[in-house]
């Protein structure tokens, strides 16, 4: 289980599988990890979008009870105080009542909580949680991950899905690596090919992550970008680069104008203008007329792919096109009556 798994995409998919076949389901994000403010209270961001679409009774403070924030840290690793924290939490989880099922998404990896007393191995152990692990799938050594947290939570553990599959391996993964762990006594409920929009930020989202301007084309802000291209070569192999890769943003230096122009001559959603030092008046016409955002940022151009990297695949699933693909995709490949036959 690690970071950017899809845990939250996974966790949105059961909700709704179960409470399709009639079950009442609660949840809650013990340890939040993607900071929300709400007037002066701060919750987790995916917490709260999984409370909008299932419309779940349970205030925010219950759903989302703890956020690991900068300001906690800091506090924590100065006083050293944590006991309140997991009392917190603690509560939070008693006080969701009458539900069939309580699905608690984990932050982070096994690791995320430990500055707050939360060892998630005890954490799990002292409360008799069964685990649903979710590994995306970079290559084989993915099952050192899902046998090794098998072998120290055994008892615990119900089974796995691995997620984010790349096509030309998903048969592989399905046949070879599956009947593996199965052999090993882990059981595979699901194994999801990768898709590229569940994954995708939209301009609006980069306008915020990178405290952008938006200089022009603002009702083009919820268009969703699904690759990434820097502008840093010449403007012919620019161009040839640019023709090959669709629904991208464009990063690069405000002042190569010829990058931009090439840029607006193919697949491009948005073109994020490095330096802050405004844009070309010619580019600046092409781009309203094709209908793409111009976003100026004052960082240079590497901080902002370090600040994209940052976010890539951390939950920022607002919509309804990617929830009715989560639902499709669990709907087709989890097998449900086996997963609680394991329960």
């Amino acid at each position: 289980m690690n970071n950017y798994a899809g845990k939250t995409v996974v966790g949105i998919g059961l909700i709704n599988i179960l409470i399709e076949k009639g079950y009442k389901v609660g949840y809650i994000k013990p340890i939040g990890t993607i900071p929300q403010v709400i007037g002066s209270c701060v919750y987790d961001a995916s917490a709260l979008l999984v409370k909008k679409i299932f419309s779940l009774e349970e205030k925010d403070e219950i759903i989302s009870p703890f956020v690991a924030t900068y300001d906690v840290i800091q506090s924590v690793i100065r006083e050293g105080t944590t006991i309140e924290i997991k009392k917190k939490i603690l509560n939070a989880i008693e006080s969701i009542n009458n539900k069939d099922f309580l699905i608690m998404s984990a932050a982070g990896d096994f690791f995320t909580g430990a500055i707050f007393g939360l060892n998630l191995v005890d954490f799990i152990k002292e409360i008799d949680a069964k685990v649903l692990l979710v590994e995306s799938f970079a290559n084989e050594l993915i099952v050192d991950n899902i046998i090794g947290v098998y072998n120290i939570l055994k008892d615990n553990i119900v089974g796995c899905v691995i997620n984010r599959i790349p096509k030309n391996v998903l048969k592989y993964v399905e046949k070879d690596l599956k009947s593996f762990l199965e052999k090993k006594g882990i059981k595979v409920f699901g194994c999801f090919e990768k898709d590229e929009i569940l994954g995708a930020l939209t301009v609006r989202d980069l306008v915020s992550i990178l405290d952008g301007k938006v200089l022009c084309c603002e009702d083009k802000l919820d268009e969703i970008v699904e690759h990434y291209s820097i502008g840093a070569m010449d403007v012919s192999n620019a161009f040839k680069y640019f023709k090959r890769i669709n629904n991208k943003a464009v990063i690069t230096g405000s002042h190569r104008t010829d990058i931009q122009l090439a840029a607006l001559e193919t697949s491009t959603k948005v073109i994020i203008l490095t330096g802050g030092t405004g844009v070309n008046d010619v580019v600046l016409a092409k781009a309203i007329s094709c209908g793409v955002p111009l976003v100026s940022v004052e960082y240079d151009t590497f901080s902002v792919v370090d600040k994209i990297e940052l976010v890539v695949g951390k939950v920022r699933i607002k919509e309804g096109e990617k929830i009715d693909k989560i639902k499709k995709m669990f709907k087709e490949k989890f097998d449900l009556e086996r997963f609680l036959e394991a329960l």
